[in-house]
């Protein structure tokens, strides 16, 4: 099936991060905490270089500072609300408190009752305040306290935010980033163990990411804080406590890029959030029994970087994505009809999809593990996809 047929990805005419604020669009604004009389520009370019994407060689490049994942994200968010008084973060408990996972502890100390606002329990509520916001000028950051909740908020989501630019005849920008845990955490019940991401990708006009790393993290709030589209940030509820060096120069990172996690030859593994370290550790065992997997992050859930992806496939020839989403219309099923659309003829073996079992996540630790892919699963898959 590896023919020699000029098939490529559907990429984008434009920068491929062409949403983002750049330096072609220069705004002024006033920083509050600056001295009177003084301000200062704030749009920069918004797009890491192709060499500054992988953390390793970034981090290599000064000495850095190590942080863990949710301090990585409250960096990005104090960062960008120095640069922009019109950066504001709105959501349940995210005030003194500090958020329930501590991402934005101190930020109302430090900008105010009125940037950094406490709501009442009442998604629907905030998330339409958040539009409207974005709407008039302001660039809200909307933390639901877990996703779950923001099946609350599913109607300003997907009938205001996702399309009033496109209804008001491009009138109204939506700079609003909505944020917040989700995945299967520890015992934490079906209710606040579900994994949302294919319910959001189906809406038009959001974009969406989901970091793996503290270096992604703040690379790409950053880059959600000054896009112009509306942006839907996962972080994993498991991952908030994971420690990396970061560069101490600021970074901004593309919001539709994939990160080669893992050079190879052999099979592509394409995966994101928490799997992407079941894959890892998978990884090491398929290396020791002689495979040489290649390992896409593919980061940007919505739309996909084809070009990596494909670029990977050309050489590998063989696919297996790793989700935790559910295998039902999951993320999963979209990267596979997207790769079967675009790469067919260069697919030596047919694209194998590991994913999180159809049921209500468990309570019961090992039955919870169970709707998890595991990594023994994924060295099975890849030694079968390799026969």
């Amino acid at each position: 099936m590896a023919t020699a047929f000029s098939l490529r990805a559907a990429a984008p005419a434009t920068a491929p991060c062409a949403g983002l604020r750049s330096t072609s669009a220069v705004r002024v604004v006033s920083v509050a905490a600056a001295p009177a009389g003084r301000g200062r520009l704030v749009a920069r370019a918004a797009v890491a270089a192709k060499a500054d994407a992988p953390s390793s060689a970034v981090a290599g490049k000064s000495d850095g500072h190590e942080l863990l994942l949710f301090e990585a994200l409250r960096e990005a968010l104090i960062e960008e609300m120095k640069l922009d008084p019109t950066v504001c973060v709105f959501g349940e408990d995210v005030g003194h408190y500090g958020g329930s996972y501590k991402v934005t502890k101190g930020l109302a100390d430090m900008f105010g009752d009125l940037r950094v606002l406490d709501t009442p329990i009442a998604e629907n509520s905030f998330t339409g305040m958040g539009v409207g916001a974005g709407m008039k000028g302001l660039r809200p950051v909307v933390e639901g306290m877990n996703m779950g909740f923001l099946l609350l908020a599913y109607n300003q989501i997907s009938n205001n935010c996702g399309m009033l630019h496109y209804t008001s005849g491009g009138q109204f920008k939506i700079p609003l980033v909505i944020r917040g845990p989700g995945g299967v955490g520890r015992q934490l019940g079906a209710e606040h163990s579900q994994r949302l991401e294919s319910y959001f990708q189906s809406i038009p006009g959001l974009q969406m990411v989901a970091c793996s790393t503290p270096y992604n993290a703040k690379g790409l709030m950053k880059a959600a804080i000054r896009s112009e589209n509306p942006v839907v940030l996962f972080e994993h509820v498991l991952l908030y406590n994971l420690k990396e060096k970061i560069p101490d120069e600021e970074y901004v990172l593309c919001l539709e890029e994939a990160e080669m996690v893992r050079p190879g030859e052999h099979v592509t593994i394409l995966t994101y959030s928490r799997m992407r370290y079941h894959v890892m550790q998978a990884a090491k065992t398929l290396v020791n029994k002689g495979y040489d997997p290649e390992v896409i992050d593919i980061r940007s859930l919505k739309p996909f970087d084809l070009h990596t992806i494909g670029n990977s496939i050309k050489k590998t020839h063989r696919v297996l994505i790793v989700e935790e989403c559910m295998r039902t219309g999951g993320i999963g099923a979209s990267l596979r009809s997207a790769i079967i659309d675009n790469f067919w003829d260069y697919l030596d073996a047919p694209i194998m999809c590991l994913s999180s079992q159809d049921v209500p996540t468990p309570y019961a630790a090992t039955l919870e593990d169970a709707t998890v892919v595991q990594p023994a699963q994924i060295v099975a898959a890849v030694e079968q996809i390799c026969q």
